[in-house]
């Protein structure tokens, strides 16, 4: 049996997001119902594909009719018995005990690679009653909406990008020796970077690991960072996604910020399944 009975694709909202039914991704899926979600995917730059109930070897193996997996930089969250797969876990803490929320921030996943992932994949395992929502900001649209000036001033710009920047307000785990020396120490990155697959602009931020832009003086780049993401943060450029269990969640690195929320109950355990999946690098 094939993986459709009868999928359907619904936007989530006006320019961010599709919700996919009628689809059971523990089952193989052919070429027609491959390629349809794949162009949902451009088009929407989220999918939620509901009603999932997968292994971590499904899920592997379902994300590959997207891509190639990437692989992540901190190995201390992958699965034994699934290596390519990590978790996302609200039970983790920082070494000084302070609890560890796993994607608090706008960010845009791995942006320190030099081919940084074009996708990232969650699959609810164990959610919270309530809260934990994921909040995505579609940079396409925060791009097309800056005055003529703006556009023209971060056009051909390129931004510096670490591990983690020392100007951001999230604190990352720290990597283990082994996983640093698969790191690089900084890449260049356009400000203003074309989606390989649409052609359209999007402004590339990401304030975790930016630490400045090529040739600007620090507390100008800063200055402008600030006001970028300020303007990007506008409601009328989001999605937020609440959380249903089941839910596989996948979302374009290459357009979009997102945050996750830690305003739940930590005595309920939130769990999910990552893992992305390998990217261009930015032009």
């Amino acid at each position: 049996m094939t993986a459709t009975l009868d999928c359907t694709i619904t936007r989530l909202s006006d320019h961010t997001g599709a919700e996919v039914r009628g689809v059971d991704l523990s089952r193989p899926v052919d070429d027609t119902l491959r390629a349809r979600l794949n162009q949902a995917f451009s088009q929407h730059s989220v999918l939620v594909v509901r009603d999932q109930h997968l292994s971590p070897q499904q899920v592997l193996a379902a994300v590959q009719l997207f891509g190639e997996v990437f692989p992540q930089q901190d190995k201390k969250f992958s699965l034994p018995e699934c290596p390519l797969i990590h978790y996302v876990s609200n039970q983790d803490s920082y070494p000084d005990g302070t609890r560890y929320i796993p994607g608090a921030g706008y960010h845009t996943d791995h942006s320190n690679a030099v081919a940084p992932p074009k996708a990232t994949v969650l699959h609810a395992v164990k959610l919270p009653d309530r809260g934990g929502d994921t909040q995505y900001v579609n940079m396409h649209r925060a791009y097309e909406d800056l005055p003529e000036a703006m556009r023209h001033r971060i056009d051909g710009l390129r931004a510096i990008h670490v591990y983690q920047s020392r100007y951001s307000t999230r604190k990352l785990m720290t990597l283990s020796e082994e996983n640093r020396k698969a790191v690089p120490d900084a890449v260049l990155h356009p400000l203003v970077r074309t989606h390989p697959e649409t052609g359209r602009k999007a402004i590339y931020l990401n304030p975790i690991r930016i630490e400045g832009i090529e040739g600007m003086p620090e507390a100008e780049a800063l200055l402008l960072l600030d006001e970028l993401l300020e303007h990007a943060r506008q409601p009328r450029f989001e999605y937020r996604h609440q959380w249903r269990p089941g839910d596989l969640v996948m979302w374009d690195n290459r357009c979009l910020l997102h945050k996750a929320n830690g305003d739940y109950d930590m005595t309920q355990v939130r769990y999910l399944y990552r893992i992305m999946l390998k990217g261009d690098v930015p032009v």
